[in-house]
């Protein structure tokens, strides 16, 4: 991930969506590069999502070493949906200027 790489890339990230794992293989994680990571981060994750549970992206979060959050998208499966798209933007901008 070129954020990963590159701390002044962005001043801050939304992840829309994140695979975590391809659908039904947890045990091939993708998040070793999260360690690296130190441009905060708003995750937005929905709850049917095969890519990886909400609980699995709560457990995944603290490798991050910047800031995070999570905004659960309800109902949602892999790729959050237009409905959310404000919500999403609105809350994107209140965690950026944090």
């Amino acid at each position: 991930m070129a954020a990963a790489e590159d701390r002044k890339l962005a001043d801050a990230l939304l992840l829309l969506s994140y695979p975590l794992h391809p659908p039904g293989k947890a045990e091939q994680p993708r998040t070793d590069h999260f360690a690296a990571l130190h441009i905060p981060a708003l995750f937005v994750h929905g709850t049917r999502d095969p890519f990886g549970s909400v609980e699995e992206m709560r457990s995944a979060l603290p490798l991050i070493p910047a800031r995070t959050e999570l905004m659960i998208a309800q109902g949602a499966p892999h790729g959050v949906p237009p409905k959310f798209a404000a919500e999403v933007v609105s809350r994107f901008i209140e965690f950026a200027v944090r």
